[in-house]
């Protein structure tokens, strides 16, 4: 039975939150347990000081042996508590001179076409839990609460060339923002669903649980729970479709949450029958 494997993973740009520390090594060794054919990144710098000024999202597509691969930031700068980043407002996602910081998408399937949508910050600061001080040092539970403003957020859709045809992934990171992530996942769900499918829409949505499934009325392929990844409660990071399978039971298998050693995020996939993907364009 020939299989793809779907999946999403929020990097904490590639940080153990164990030790504070990031790895080029580590996170390329994370990636390959994945293996994934298709892959979803958020949080992922390019350029940044604090990651060795490298392009994290070429190094997983060298990791994982993948030919297409794009990045696009939605800022300048590395986000902080202390606004010093500027937002990335290119149409096309190419502004990434300097230090940027945003998301990814990666495949080892030839890609048609790129394609990206932007959303504007909500004009608030919540209180987050971010890498700190606090907790058992051998855990990976170490953080604090602190107010932190929100970015810029993004969709970065592929047209993928699949068995039978094109089929379509869109990766993105969402609003921390009550209300502000609602609507960027309904905004993106009604711009990707006339595009070829099926449709994989896969990320960090910031909705816990079946709400993301609810809201858009596509249907979720993992469930699990993955934040905080030392000890997870809620599910936060999701795998959804649009006309997957025509109602092939059989066209889903083996969903599964990845403890890795990088972030405070696990990863998710899902492995998918190449059959499922027929043309319904």
């Amino acid at each position: 039975m020939a299989l793809l494997r779907v999946a999403t993973f929020n990097l904490l740009h590639g940080m153990n939150p164990a030790t504070q520390a990031t790895d080029p090594d580590l996170l390329a060794s994370a990636v390959r347990d994945i293996d994934a054919d298709i892959l979803g990144l958020q949080e992922v710098d390019r350029g940044a000081d604090r990651t060795g000024g490298i392009d994290q999202t070429a190094l997983v597509a060298q990791s994982l042996g993948a030919a297409w691969h794009r990045f696009v930031p939605s800022v300048h700068g590395t986000p902080s508590a202390v606004r010093t980043w500027s937002p990335a407002t290119a149409v096309d996602g190419e502004d990434t001179v300097g230090p940027t910081y945003g998301i990814g998408l990666v495949s080892r399937l030839p890609v048609r076409s790129w394609w990206v949508k932007r959303f504007p910050p909500a004009p608030l600061r919540l209180p987050l839990l971010v890498p700190g001080s606090a907790g058992p040092p051998d855990s990976g539970s170490a953080g604090r609460l602190v107010l932190i403003p929100d970015e810029p957020r993004l969709a970065l859709t592929a047209v993928v060339e699949g068995p039978v045809g094109p089929f379509t992934v869109v990766t993105t990171h969402l609003s921390f923002v009550p209300g502000w992530n609602v609507r960027q996942l309904r905004a993106i769900a009604r711009w990707v669903a006339r595009m070829p499918g099926p449709v994989l829409l896969f990320g960090d949505f910031n909705l816990p649980g079946t709400l993301p499934a609810r809201l858009t009325g596509w249907q979720p392929l993992v469930t699990a729970l993955t934040y905080p990844a030392y000890r997870p409660r809620v599910q936060l990071d999701h795998v959804l479709a649009l006309g997957l399978g025509a109602g092939d039971a059989g066209a889903v298998a083996n969903g599964h949450a990845w403890d890795l050693p990088v972030s405070d995020h696990r990863a998710v996939s899902v492995d998918l029958e190449l059959g499922a993907f027929s043309r319904t364009d």
